[in-house]
């Protein structure tokens, strides 16, 4: 729903996209012509989280797209008043090239709309499938005037069959009115004939002298399995000797039920176990579980529900910390019915209603529900 994603573009600028978190400003490259609108409501049932409002446009003539998220928050007075903006545009430059260019806009304390942050990626495509990515990330100073606080250069080749390598150095500003990196990643993907995907990502930090520092590595393997899928993900980082050691062990299936459902369960093994002192042994701290099937009249119900252990008491199991219901209905007229609501338990135990976000879409991928389960790996 648009409110997850508007929470997202809150972020402070950080190193973010170079350790592995998805970034929010994508390069685009659609053809055609279509356009859309949606609009929900989001609030909490007791009223202990002040209400919001949420509408989105987005229109696309030939690659050329423009996509406006706005955002009200009840006022004092019991009104609604705007409170932020989203603006994004994306369009090709010429054959090889994308632009993408994302304004978030905030509120100063007389309710005039202000520039917060400007993020830009520029996409090349390059002969040999090779592809480049340049991304900034610019505040305003004082002044107003945008200043570049991040970069990002990513380079990406394919160097065999079935086998890409991805580059990506980080640069922030260095004091002296320039640049140094600050954070590079080197990672590998290799795809099997059989459908598996293995996956190597490293992160090195600058020391500061013009040498690096490996802080992190993630493993991972994907594979087929039967009408799912398996994943298997590993993340090391150099313990107090210097040598790496796993850290963090995910162990992801997804297959469909007998009951036509599509079940996804993520279980998370850890040595950073809440409130206990660590011993350097993986525990099972975190288990997430989706389940999503198509209800009738076409619509579409996800469930996702969390487990986590109590801080301090690992041997009392996982208990459900969260769960997210999320509903989507076709409507009459191209438009389709949405509800997001999330529950947590209360200190009985009980799951209690915290968080409810509805309405409506006119958009073809939401309005559009696949009845059929997949059978291939998502």
């Amino acid at each position: 729903m648009t409110f997850g994603r508007l929470l997202k573009s809150f972020g402070l600028v950080s190193l973010a996209g170079a350790l592995g978190v998805p970034q929010i400003c994508e390069a685009q490259d659609s053809s055609g012509n279509q356009s859309w609108n949606s609009s929900s409501q989001q609030g909490s049932p007791g009223g202990s989280l002040n209400p919001t409002r949420t509408k989105e446009t987005y229109t696309d003539a030939n690659g050329h797209v423009v996509d406006r998220t706005s955002v009200e928050a009840l006022g004092p007075d019991g009104r609604y008043v705007p409170y932020s903006d989203i603006e994004k545009e994306s369009h090709r430059i010429n054959e090889t090239t994308i632009r993408t260019v994302e304004r978030v806009f905030g509120r100063d304390a007389d309710g005039h709309r202000t520039l917060i942050q400007q993020r830009q990626e520029e996409s090349r495509s390059l002969p040999g499938g090779e592809q480049k990515v340049t991304r900034t990330v610019s505040n305003p100073d004082a002044d107003g005037a945008l200043e570049v606080v991040q970069r990002e250069l990513e380079d990406s080749k394919q160097i065999g069959a079935g086998v890409r390598v991805t580059n990506t150095t980080v640069l922030t500003p260095n004091g002296s009115g320039g640049f140094s990196a600050a954070v590079r990643t080197e990672q590998r993907e290799t795809k099997g004939s059989d459908g598996t995907v293995a996956s190597k990502k490293s992160t090195l930090l600058s020391d500061g002298s013009g040498g690096w520092k490996l802080s992190e590595v993630r493993e991972s393997t994907t594979k087929p399995d039967g009408q799912g899928s398996s994943k298997d993900e590993r993340v090391l980082r150099p313990d107090s000797a210097g040598d790496l050691a796993v850290v963090e062990h995910t162990v992801s299936k997804q297959a469909p039920t007998g009951t036509g459902e599509q079940r996804e369960t993520t279980e998370t093994y850890s040595t950073n176990v809440p409130g206990v002192a660590g011993d350097g042994s993986l525990q099972l701290v975190q288990r997430a579980t989706t389940v999503q099937r198509t209800t009738s009249g076409g619509g579409q119900r996800t469930v996702r529900q969390v487990e986590q252990a109590r801080p301090g008491e690992v041997s009392d199991g996982l208990q459900v910390t969260q769960e997210a219901i999320d509903i989507v209905r076709p409507g009459g007229s191209g438009t389709a019915d949405q509800s997001r609501v999330i529950l947590t338990p209360d200190s009985d135990g009980r799951l209690r209603q915290v968080w409810i976000d509805t309405g409506k879409t006119d958009n073809p991928a939401a309005i559009k529900v696949d009845t059929k389960i997949s059978k291939k790996p998502q």
